[in-house]
Order: C-alpha cells, then sequence, then structure tokens
C-alpha cells in the first residue's frame, strides 16, 4: 500500500516563506511524476506545480517566479517552497504521486494547511 504524507503547513504572513514536504512510503517499483495542488474554501482543487522523474517542473501561472518544486528520488519526497506568499494562496494542499507498484495509480496525500494572513 502506497502512502503519502504532507508536512510543512502553517499561518504565515503575507510576503513570507513555507517549504512543504510529502513523503512517499510504501511497496513501490517507481515514482513517476509527482506534483502539488491545492484547494481554498469554496473552489475546486487546482494544480499548483508538477516535477517528472527525470526533474522537469511545471507550474500554474499564478505561482510561477514564487514557488519552486523539487523532489529527493532516494527519499522518495517531493518539497515545494513557497516565496513571497500571498493571501489568495490560503489553501489546503495536496501531494500528488503517479506510482508505479503492485497497485500502481495516482495516490494523493491527505493535505496540509496553508493561512496566508495580510
Amino acid at each position: 500500500q502506497v502512502q503519502l504524507v504532507e508536512s510543512g503547513g502553517g499561518l504565515v504572513q503575507a510576503g513570507g516563506s513555507l517549504r512543504l514536504s510529502c513523503a512517499a512510503s510504501g511497496r513501490m517499483f517507481r515514482i513517476n511524476a509527482m506534483g502539488w495542488y491545492r484547494q481554498a474554501p469554496g473552489k475546486q482543487r487546482e494544480f499548483v506545480a508538477g516535477i517528472t522523474s527525470g526533474g522537469s517542473t511545471n507550474y500554474a501561472d499564478s505561482v510561477k517566479g514564487r514557488f519552486t518544486i523539487s523532489r529527493d528520488n532516494a527519499k522518495n519526497t517531493v518539497y515545494l517552497q513557497m516565496n513571497s506568499l500571498r493571501p489568495e494562496d490560503t489553501a489546503v494542499y495536496y501531494c500528488n504521486a503517479d506510482v508505479h507498484a503492485i497497485a500502481s495509480g495516482s495516490y494523493w496525500g491527505q493535505g496540509t494547511q496553508v493561512t496566508v494572513s495580510s
């Protein structure tokens, strides 16, 4: 069984920074793409950033230049460095991974709350 566990959320003032982490565990052959999504109250979940197993990245326009996604394949962990945070970045942030395993598929973490005060 594959599990994703996020950490690093919290409360920060506008302009501040946070770093989210997401560690994958369980019986896996390979982790392909990993990514971060977020869901604000009353809104649909939206893509934030993604990274392939080879390190190619892509970002939502709203976070380009402020957020950086990275991964440590040896630790099965993906990170999201968030700088210059804005109140509109407030949301629950979810980690996602495309995993090749006995039960291959797309897995989600439980989410971590990020709150940016003005």
